[in-house]
């Protein structure tokens, strides 16, 4: 059997090999699931990536499995007990942001409806097919995550760079950024 050939990322361990083969790059729509991702981006600034999906299950677990409104309502003390955890990153600002990016995304929902829909607004409801060849193709942001970095910072959301927003963008789907010689690229344009 065939090696599969996956973006080059993927290779440092099973946790980002399994992270990239079932979830990286397909569309997601779900409220719950997209403040997961917009969250975790947010904790993984300055970090590595594998760190992050190391702690995630912890971060479920300390934030209500990423419940909207019960995020919103999380009281300090609940926040500051959250930064002797070692399960998680214990950065304040980090920590702290997590809430008032839910009391964001509740504005969000009343006003668009969804989380979805406004995320997803940005790329048209659909994801951009890229065909990146080289590793080196691939960019850390584009015009349209700094458009999306300014817009989610006017709505108060906050650990929300240009290079967080890209990033968010590739987890859920709304760019196709897997190399063109991956196995998962085909997929997630939608074609198997």
């Amino acid at each position: 059997m065939a090696t599969r050939i996956r973006c080059h990322w993927a290779a440092g361990s099973d946790i980002e090999r399994d992270y990239h083969d079932a979830e990286w790059g397909v569309p997601l729509h779900d409220d719950q699931a997209l403040f997961e991702f917009l969250c975790l981006e947010g904790a993984q600034a300055g970090l590595s990536w594998r760190t992050v999906l190391a702690k995630r299950d912890n971060y479920r677990r300390a934030f209500h499995h990423f419940e909207i409104a019960r995020v919103a309502a999380m009281k300090d003390r609940e926040l500051e007990k959250l930064l002797l955890d070692p399960g998680l990153i214990r950065n304040r600002l980090k920590i702290s942001s997590t809430r008032s990016n839910a009391i964001a995304a509740l504005k969000v929902i009343e006003e668009y409806g969804s989380l979805d829909s406004y995320l997803w607004s940005f790329v048209d409801g659909k994801p951009i097919q890229n065909r990146w060849r080289e590793r080196g193709d691939v960019p850390a942001t584009t015009p349209l995550s700094d458009r999306m970095s300014k817009e989610l910072k006017k709505k108060g959301f906050r650990f929300v760079g240009s290079t967080i927003c890209y990033a968010l963008m590739q987890a859920t789907g709304m760019v196709n950024d897997h190399r063109v010689d991956c196995f998962r690229h085909k997929v997630c344009a939608g074609k198997r």
